[in-house]
């Protein structure tokens, strides 16, 4: 899988979620490698001190990021209309804080409503009508979506292994007692259900399902159709290496083919 061809070069990301533990190396990522990220967060100062802090570097500029200051399901629809315009790909990272009034106040959709917000947007950026009248346009590139998951949360497609009943169990409490879970679930079947798969969208998706999350350095990972192992340690995957793989899919139209509409689960190698 990493025997690609040459990467993309020059290209527009939006990045929601771009200060979590995840997105801001998928920030990080891109910016390292010459491209232009547009980034929304509530601080963008927070943003800035997070990519030196991962960098190392204390003095860096970053000359390549555009930021909004903004909690993103307060943006109107015309306000992520102009930040999906001229880009070649939007990745959600966003997440539920693990603090109780994160957990179980509100937004409890956050992610949901977010890629709803992103999806809808992009469609309606890449089928708006040509300015002048009559002119030809040759057909948009489709946009690329990808969305942050976890393993936990099973292919909508039906197509993962069933798991053991102990499991099962396990999943269905966190299903009833952790509303983060059900909207991770629900974000997974918005773009699978309602974005659909048809060949000639002008959206295409991927939701990356890594394994249990650990930090640490990039290094090699694969990436599998369903999940492998057991619920709870299966595995591992650095929060670089999803970042990594998101960047991958980006920059990498042959990656990309393989698994656009597709959910596949991230294992550190």
């Amino acid at each position: 899988q990493r025997t690609m061809a040459e990467s993309r070069s020059n290209t527009t990301t939006l990045v929601v979620g771009a200060t979590g533990a995840t997105g801001r190396h998928v920030v990080r990522q891109l910016l390292d490698q010459g491209h232009t990220v547009r980034a929304v967060v509530r601080s963008e100062q927070r943003m800035i001190d997070s990519l030196r802090a991962i960098s190392g570097n204390k003095k860096e500029e970053f000359a390549n990021l555009a930021v909004t200051e903004a909690s993103f399901l307060d943006l109107s629809d015309d306000e992520v209309l102009k930040l999906v315009h001229g880009c070649d790909a939007v990745v959600s990272c966003l997440g539920h804080n693990m603090t109780f009034s994160g957990m179980y106040g509100k937004p409890r959709k956050l992610v949901t409503q977010a890629a709803r917000k992103l999806c809808s947007a992009v469609v309606k950026d890449r089928t708006q009508e040509p300015g002048d009248e009559g002119t030809e346009m040759a057909p948009p590139k489709p946009g690329k979506f990808i969305l942050m998951g976890s393993d936990g949360v099973a292919n909508p497609d039906g197509g993962d292994d069933t798991r053991a009943r102990s499991e099962r169990a396990v999943l269905g409490m966190i299903r009833a007692l952790v509303p983060p879970h059900r909207d991770n679930e629900a974000a997974a079947a918005l773009v699978a259900n309602e974005v659909g798969t048809k060949e000639e969208s002008v959206l295409e998706w991927c939701v990356v399902r890594p394994t249990d999350l650990i930090d640490g350095e990039v290094s090699e990972y694969e990436l599998f159709d369903k999940p492998k192992g057991s619920l709870f340690g299966g595995g591992e995957a650095t929060r670089s290496n999803v970042a990594k793989c998101m960047v991958e899919l980006i920059l990498k139209d042959e990656l990309w083919a393989e698994w656009k509409f597709k959910m596949p689960v991230l294992h550190n190698r």
